[in-house]
């Protein structure tokens, strides 16, 4: 201290800290020549004084007036040194960036500008500062002071240029500060943190494509910024780090897709349709990457394609078409148990769409690995079995077709019409609303005469006797109208000259025996007359009320029906042939002419 006091004239040390400008640099001139001269004769211990001296005493100073001159002092006693600063730098830089946080606004300008001076003379040495002159830069972009904001911007600028020449800067140094800024949420530090991001990208020996991970998710935050210039300046650095990965050989998808699955989930429309657009590229070229986090991709997909916005569903359907058009294998580490279970919760979206897109995963699942799937048959029969009351009769039907697939071993057969049986029986309304369809749909898929007796077999056994009385009336009902039971009808007809007939109306007889009017129409479809006449006069025991009524009168309007038309022939037959006087020429043609 005292070899910088010797060196440096008193007048010159107080008019350094006089409040007037003029005063402050015309000293600090003075120190420039003094610190030049100490260079030239090579003492660099009196240079370090003298930088010590002004750190201490004026930078450091409680005293606004001596941090301005100790600020400008050290960017004189920098310009002096030239080439030679570098040596110095350790001493000179820290106190001009303390003094970038000071509580004065003045200081804070003239830390800038002091700043400024040292990196136009040290230039690319300035570097191993970087990290701590970049965060300070980026608490000042956001300053009070428009004319500290001015200041540090034309530092930015220069530091920025500094970078792009330089090649001693640490990429990998300075990822985690820019990782811990990306959540800043003040306008100005966006667009400070955005320029930076897009210059060092610019850079060729700067690989920002490899960490880019590192800060995804902070320029999609970004995207959704009140402020449209923030929206755009993000929207153009993320379409720039896209097309770089189209023609990257090289590039981490897993991390990235973690990140882009979440913001396909945003509130924000413009940042949902940005990530369902990255994820459709990255769909197109991830390959073996992207296959064990295609449960993820999928959960992400499923439901933008409700989104209410059509180029994001648009967008979502072409991105779950290409991913299903892929065929993954689990030896490779597609996990179906994952992407069984997406699919499956998303069977309880509110959207029609979505429901039906999930089924379509499970149809695909089951039709490339039915094993895999049958495994995890238990996680999914419930939600499936719940899906048969969808308000929507495609969704009905898609989940038809996936009962009937898994349907096919005999064994779950016997399940999925137990548990349909139960189902009906715990909601009747089910029965009511969507039966026929369930029925027929099956009948069509699983053979109608292997469902009607599986049912036969089930219902046989009810202990709920009203129930069973209401499903058989509503088989009999299906049977004698479906046209796709048509050929189960003509078997029946046969019951008398045909075994299989015969043995077909044995295994219903049983349970049809619940509902009377059931069994009186299966004896006539199947022409047993006598054990319908017989069924007939046993209805005469039977408690005359408001329900059987109503069966009698179905059941008259039943064979007024096209299913019952031999039986009205046969009858008009019999008549004609055993009954009827046979009728005068006149009667006959009057008759004819009626």
């Amino acid at each position: 201290m005292a070899d910088a006091i010797s060196v440096i004239p008193a007048s010159v040390l107080r008019n350094l800290s006089d409040k007037l400008y003029e005063k402050r640099k015309n000293s600090a001139l003075e120190i420039e020549g003094i610190v030049k001269q100490l260079a030239s004769t090579g003492d660099h211990d009196k240079v370090s004084a003298v930088i010590n001296l002004l750190a201490k005493e004026f930078t450091y100073s409680s005293q606004s007036n001596h941090r301005k001159g100790g600020l400008i002092g050290l960017a004189a006693a920098t310009v002096a040194l030239s080439s030679e600063a570098a040596q110095h730098l350790e001493q000179i830089v820290p106190p001009v960036l303390n003094s970038l946080s000071d509580q004065d606004s003045r200081v804070r300008y003239y830390a800038c500008e002091a700043l400024y001076n040292i990196a136009k003379v040290v230039r690319g040495d300035f570097i191993i500062f970087f990290n701590q002159i970049f965060d300070a830069l980026c608490k000042l972009s956001a300053d009070s002071d428009p004319n500290v904001q001015s200041a540090a911007h034309l530092l930015d600028r220069l530091v920025k240029d500094i970078v792009t020449e330089s090649d001693q800067f640490s990429i990998e140094e300075f990822i985690p500060l820019l990782r811990e800024r990306m959540n800043v949420l003040n306008p100005y530090v966006r667009q400070f943190l955005v320029g930076w991001i897009t210059v060092l990208d610019s850079v060729p020996d700067i690989d920002m494509l490899g960490f880019l991970p590192d800060f995804l998710d902070g320029l999609f935050n970004m995207l959704s910024d009140s402020s449209r210039e923030i929206r755009q300046q993000a929207d153009s650095a993320l379409s720039e780090f896209l097309q770089e990965i189209k023609n990257s050989p090289s590039v981490d998808y897993g991390r990235m897709t973690e990140i882009l699955v979440q913001r396909a989930s945003s509130p924000d429309e413009f940042t949902r349709l940005t990530a369902i657009t990255w994820i459709n590229e990255f769909v197109k070229l991830g390959g073996d990457q992207l296959v064990p986090y295609y449960a993820a991709i999928l959960g992400a997909i499923l439901p933008c394609i409700s989104d209410k916005e059509e180029k994001i569903r648009v967008v979502a359907r072409e991105t779950n078409e290409e991913l299903r058009s892929i065929k993954a294998d689990p030896a490779e580490g597609f996990d179906v148990g994952a992407v069984l279970s997406i699919a499956r919760r998303q069977l309880d979206s509110e959207w029609e769409a979505t429901r039906i897109e999930a089924l379509h995963w499970i149809s695909t699942l089951l039709d490339r690995h039915r094993a895999e799937v049958l495994c995890f048959l238990n996680d999914i029969f419930d939600t499936l079995l719940k899906a048969l009351s969808d308000s929507s009769d495609e969704v009905v039907l898609l989940v038809l077709d996936i009962h009937a697939c898994i349907a096919q071993d005999p064994l779950n057969f016997r399940q999925l019409v137990v548990f349909l049986v139960h189902n009906f029986r715990v909601d009747h309304s089910l029965l009511e609303r969507r039966g026929a369809l369930i029925i027929r749909r099956l009948c069509v898929l699983l053979d109608a005469e292997r469902v009607y007796r599986e049912l036969s077999t089930i219902l046989e056994g009810e202990a709920n006797l009203d129930f069973a009385c209401i499903m058989v009336q509503a088989l009999n009902l299906i049977l004698l109208t479906s046209s796709e039971l048509s050929k189960l009808r003509e078997l029946l007809k046969q019951s008398l000259s045909n075994a299989a007939g015969k043995d077909l109306f044995v295994s219903l007889y049983a349970s049809w025996c619940h509902s009377p009017m059931a069994i009186l129409s299966l004896c006539l479809l199947a022409q047993t007359y006598q054990h319908a006449s017989s069924v007939i006069q046993s209805l005469v025991e039977e408690d005359i009320n408001a329900k059987f009524l109503v069966q009698l009168d179905k059941l008259i309007r039943l064979l007024e029906t096209p299913v019952f038309t031999y039986l009205r022939l046969q009858v008009c037959l019999c008549y004609f042939l055993f009954l009827a006087p046979l009728p005068k020429p006149k009667k006959w043609m009057s008759l004819q002419t009626t």
